[in-house]
């Protein structure tokens, strides 16, 4: 059950849900490292990748669509590597005359440029699925119990629960200012004014929420020291870690070593 629309968490009756969140943690990690690390063009084994990850998805109950929509966000972000096309020398692919100047492109960048969007592709598809089979106290607890700093453990969680703040009092400025806009009765009409008018207010709804939020986190600062807060987040003790996990955390690192290591032999 959702208890606001940020939360990524889905719930699902499923094997990968069941599992235990070190493993999760552990095993994305190591599945964005091996994604990372492997050598540009081995194309087998972005397939074997890509096949690794859709299959948990399927197991997850999330659904394959459900995932590759929201990775798709996410791709915008690969037209930054865009420019190794033409920057890398190698075998001449194109020319793309501009003005006085000339692109050549090259086939050697146009590999690395699709194996930088794979890459890219197949570690958010990773932790999509992590993050919605998980849920986030969960994740704390696994940061903690594989040696992230205690510090940087309770940012995150803080971060992460302010962030639900920040969006709330958003949503109140604007149902604030849809309950002041008029709305004329011709068909098409839209509320408010002119477009100089519509930046005037949402730049003051933008200082407005600065100040909200400021006051409110101070707020909240107070509430948790009032409750004992002393730095640490305390939260119970993980349950011991079954044979089933640990065999499962076994097999997946020794799978992703070995797709790593056949990259590397025949495409480093």
């Amino acid at each position: 059950m959702h208890l606001h629309f940020l939360d990524p968490y889905q719930h699902r009756a499923s094997p990968v849900h069941a599992l235990d969140a070190r493993v999760k943690f552990v095993l994305t990690l190591a599945f964005i490292l091996t994604a990372s690390l492997t050598p540009v063009a081995a194309w087998p084994v972005y397939i074997l990748l890509l096949a690794v990850i859709l299959s948990v998805e399927i197991l997850s109950g999330l659904g394959v669509g459900y995932v590759l929509k929201r990775s798709a966000l996410a791709l915008s972000f690969v037209l930054a590597a865009l420019p190794v096309i033409f920057t890398i020398q190698g075998q001449t692919l194109f020319t793309l005359p501009i003005g006085a100047w000339t692109l050549t492109a090259s086939v050697e960048g146009l590999e690395r440029f699709v194996s930088v969007a794979l890459k890219s592709w197949l570690s958010v598809q990773a932790a999509i699925v992590l993050a919605a089979s998980t849920r986030f106290p969960e994740l704390l607890q696994a940061m903690r119990a594989v040696g992230i700093p205690r510090l940087l453990a309770a940012m995150f969680g803080l971060m992460w629960r302010y962030l639900f703040v920040l969006v709330d009092e958003a949503m109140r400025l604007m149902r604030a200012r849809a309950a002041r806009s008029g709305r004329g009765t011709e068909a098409g009409s839209r509320s408010g004014g002119s477009v100089a008018w519509r930046a005037r207010v949402a730049g003051g709804m933008a200082g407005s929420l600065f100040l909200r939020a400021f006051e409110r986190s101070d707020r909240i600062y107070v509430a948790m020291l009032s409750r004992g807060y002393d730095g640490e987040v305390r939260a119970l003790p993980l349950p011991p870690f079954t044979g089933a996990g640990r065999l499962s955390l076994a097999a997946g690192l020794a799978f992703l070593g070995l797709l790593l290591i056949f990259g590397i032999a025949f495409w480093g």
